[in-house]
């Protein structure tokens, strides 16, 4: 290896976020979150661990270039010294550190919901384990970056906090799915919207449009110029609006929108691409085309 290379490798500083806070106050959903942004996640681990682990992923060749440690009250006496520990750990590495916390009142509810005992319960209340757990995480909890109160938030919200701050802006979008298909074939199973574009007169009737497909613009026009084609498209608009934003909160974060027709050559084929073009003028969508039957007939 060069210089100019172990130069470039040594600028490429590693993303690295440690997940920690009291014990049933998301630590799973949180994880999961960053699942989801394509971040690489071990739980669980002792703090110890984390420096070799970090450097075996810087070494992976760019393959784990964002990763996530969570670290929780089960680390024990792994957890002392952990500020100086995170001092060293900086000189290499960019880190944040994540603490989620919650109200007493709240984490006795969660842990009596789950009938689980509190790792530290001792024999104890659910009560006294979590105010040992926050006694021995007051040192943690003052060199965070990010502490999260998840007393009032749900799981939806609590990774839409993770996507706000860590999540890259096209990570953020719902990536839409818009396939066309035909249902002499099968309705797409995993389809989230289905419209039903039967009720346009059918190209395959018209001799010189019959060889071409929805893309072939003369077959496009035709489609698009039909009697309901455009109420269609103006309902379409009014409906997604709304569908979207809330597959937003909920943290939907991929949708597929099938448009059939009889064979899926023809008017699905070009409402697809209608459909598409108009879901691109958002910002909160990306969008991908296809079209799983064309070519079947």
């Amino acid at each position: 290896m060069n210089e100019a290379s172990t130069s470039s490798m040594g600028d490429e500083r590693q993303r690295l976020v440690i997940v920690t806070g009291m014990s049933g106050a998301g630590r799973s959903t949180t994880c999961k979150a960053f699942e989801d942004l394509g971040w690489f996640v071990v739980d669980n681990l002792p703090p110890q661990m984390i420096r070799p682990l970090s450097e075996i992923a810087t070494h992976a060749s760019g393959s784990i270039p964002r990763l996530v440690v969570a670290v929780d009250i089960r680390g024990g006496r792994l957890l002392e010294g952990f500020a100086d520990f995170m001092k060293t750990l900086r000189e290499n590495h960019d880190v944040d550190v994540v603490f989620l916390d919650a109200t007493d009142e709240r984490l006795v509810r969660r842990y009596e919901h789950s009938r689980r005992p509190h790792p530290l319960q001792e024999g104890g209340t659910i009560l006294e384990g979590i105010q040992r757990e926050r006694e021995r995480l007051s040192e943690i909890r003052s060199i965070a970056d990010m502490v999260i109160d998840t007393t009032e938030l749900n799981v939806h919200q609590l990774a839409r906090r993770i996507f706000e701050r860590f999540g890259d802006p096209d990570e953020n979008r719902i990536q839409v799915s818009v396939t066309s298909f035909g249902f002499k074939y099968g309705i797409p199973t995993d389809a989230d919207l289905v419209f039903d574009m039967r009720f346009l007169p059918n190209p395959f009737w018209v001799e010189q449009l019959r060889p071409f497909n929805g893309r072939d613009k003369q077959v496009s026009d035709y489609v698009l110029e039909q009697e309901g084609a455009e109420e269609f498209l103006a309902g379409f608009r009014q409906l997604i609006g709304p569908v979207l934003v809330g597959y937003e909160r909920e943290n939907k974060r991929h949708a597929l929108i099938g448009i059939g027709c009889t064979g899926g050559k023809h008017r699905s084929v070009a409402m697809t691409e209608r459909i598409a073009s108009i879901l691109r003028e958002r910002d909160d969508v990306a969008v991908q085309v296809r079209h799983r039957d064309l070519g079947r007939e």
